[in-house]
């Protein structure tokens, strides 16, 4: 079955950086695109950043474009996001998924908590 699991989250000051990872399973990983969500609190989940299967080309919202960066790493069936000069409204539970401008599955992994906060 198809499973997402996210790390790297924690808690970091305002300015600070922090590299999420997600280790995707029971699917063809590099036959999908890949994104990244963020839920916070009392607010819908929304999508954050996209790349293509091969790396190619990426999608970012434009409150995070600039200070965040998706990559891939296909032979680990791993994406990973980089964040820079982060913000307190970036304080979110952050997932990633299949697909580029919807997610691709119905499974979700746990998340993975980034709080920024002096």
């Amino acid at each position: 079955q198809v499973q997402f699991v996210e790390s790297g989250g924690g808690l970091v000051q305002p300015g600070g950086s922090l590299r999420l990872s997600c280790a995707a399973s029971g699917f063809t990983f590099s036959s999908n695109a890949m994104s990244w969500y963020r839920q916070a609190p009392g607010q819908e989940r929304e999508l954050v950043a996209a790349v293509t299967s091969v790396g190619g080309t990426t999608n970012y919202a434009d409150s995070v474009k600039g200070r965040f960066t998706i990559s891939r790493a296909n032979a680990k069936n791993t994406v990973y996001l980089q964040m820079n000069s982060l913000k307190p409204e970036d304080t979110a539970v952050y997932f990633c998924n299949g697909g580029y401008f919807r997610p691709a599955f119905r499974s979700w992994g746990q998340g993975t908590q980034v709080t920024v906060s002096s």
